[in-house]
């Protein structure tokens, strides 16, 4: 019998986590717990991490896990390095639900960088408006340049004070539409778009208002992960599960 673990935490993993239950299938949810008020789902919730891939393969044999669905954030790098591990290492089918990239057009003004060092070191030295959407797990590093003006997007807000002298905080959950980016980047002034290649279409509408505004646009790539199945919808994971169910995996 199946019985999914959604390593979750994202619009697609609740997209997945109702599809699922629709269907009467097994599973459970799983997020790190970063964000106080995650997006309603229906199906078996826990919050936390696992102690790393050791832990992961544990709850997967003591939960009796049949296949692991990696839904996480793209630049969720570690925990989809440990589900890569743990999958292996207990011998558990394992698939990435995961976004396409957003792909640069002729009009995009994108200053490409592998890290958020690059993105730190790409920010001009004159002081300038900058809209910070990288969440709030990696804002410290840009304090090695005070001088900006930051303006950052939150699903919650900050229950600390944050790293940075000058930032005003939005607190805000997407999609976004292209309106409301446009509306944002005017009514504050952003001259440059400090964003992760997340992709998909929730948080496209920065990098489509910044193109119509000719904004330079510091785009992050993604971190480098393990090779592992991967699809894009919600109907691919379906048919994954349904196969193997079929053939008694």
């Amino acid at each position: 019998m199946t019985r999914a673990l959604i390593l979750g935490g994202t619009g697609d993993a609740n997209r997945l986590a109702d599809a699922l239950s629709r269907a009467r299938i097994d599973a459970i949810y799983s997020y790190a717990g970063r964000t106080k008020i995650p997006l309603p789902h229906t199906l078996p919730t826990r919050i936390g991490g696992f102690g790393g891939a050791a832990g992961l393969a544990d709850f997967i044999r003591t939960e009796a896990i049949t296949h692991v669905i990696d839904a996480t954030h793209p630049f969720a790098a570690e925990m989809s390095r440990h589900a890569v591990e743990a999958c292996a290492a207990t011998v558990t089918p394992l698939l990435a639900l995961e976004r396409a990239p957003w792909m640069r057009t002729a009009e995009d003004r994108w200053i490409e960088v592998a890290d958020i060092a690059g993105a730190v070191a790409a920010l001009p030295d004159a002081p300038s408006r900058v809209f910070l959407a990288i969440g709030r797990q990696h804002l410290a590093p840009f304090a090695a340049k005070p001088q900006h003006a930051y303006t950052l997007r939150l699903v919650d807000a900050p229950g600390a004070a944050l790293p940075l002298p000058n930032a005003d905080v939005v607190v805000s959950r997407g999609p976004f539409t292209l309106e409301d980016d446009r509306i944002l980047m005017q009514t504050r002034g952003i001259k440059w778009l400090v964003a992760r290649n997340a992709g998909g279409d929730g948080a496209r509408a920065k990098i489509d208002a910044a193109r119509e505004f000719g904004l330079p646009v510091i785009m992050i790539a993604r971190p480098e992960l393990p090779e592992r199945p991967r699809v894009e919808r919600v109907g691919d994971v379906l048919a994954w599960l349904a196969h193997d169910a079929r053939l008694g995996a």
